[in-house]
């Protein structure tokens, strides 16, 4: 009985969702709902995602992370001898507001000094890809990831303390 009851509601519920109109599944998708379209953009299509040679002096590697929501983020600078930012990668684990907020980053770093680059505020990341308030910690950590790589590409140009007694 519960089975011929069970059939029922099946073709039910299917002769239903036959008259409804449909609705395209690309319309459906969380990321469309739920997040701006600079945001999908990035997160679609991400700019400089990859590492570069952490070893090397003129390259400076920023790992942050948010405990709260286990977002990761690892942004990557290098920088050439006039102090100018020629190359910018990324790596994120994190929803798609974390991974848009690093690959707009890497994109605005590109072409400016050091000095400049310490101005990006993860005000202007929020603005520029519309993030609600419950998103602002994504550009929060974007903004800490390109200061703890330009902080680390700083510690790599300060001589060693045996270098620095030999001259």
């Amino acid at each position: 009985m519960a089975a011929a009851g069970a059939g029922r509601l099946r073709r039910a519920a299917s002769a239903l969702l036959l008259r409804s109109p449909r609705v395209p599944a690309r319309e459906l998708s969380a990321p469309a709902r739920l997040y701006h379209k600079k945001v999908v953009d990035h997160y679609e299509n991400p700019r400089n995602v990859g590492s570069l040679d952490k070893t090397s002096k003129n390259v400076g590697t920023g790992l942050v992370g948010a405990p709260a929501c286990g977002d990761v983020m690892k942004l990557q600078i290098q920088v050439d001898e006039q102090g100018k930012i020629v190359d910018a990668r990324f790596k994120t684990f994190g929803c798609g507001s974390a991974i848009a907020s690093s690959s707009l980053a890497t994109e605005w770093v590109k072409g400016k000094t050091v000095e400049e680059a310490l101005t990006i505020k993860n005000t202007d990341i929020a603005k520029e890809l519309c993030l609600p308030p419950v998103k602002l910690h994504c550009s929060m950590l974007a903004e800490d990831a390109i200061k703890a790589a330009l902080a680390d590409y700083k510690l790599k140009q300060e001589p060693k303390k045996g270098e620095a007694e030999k001259k």
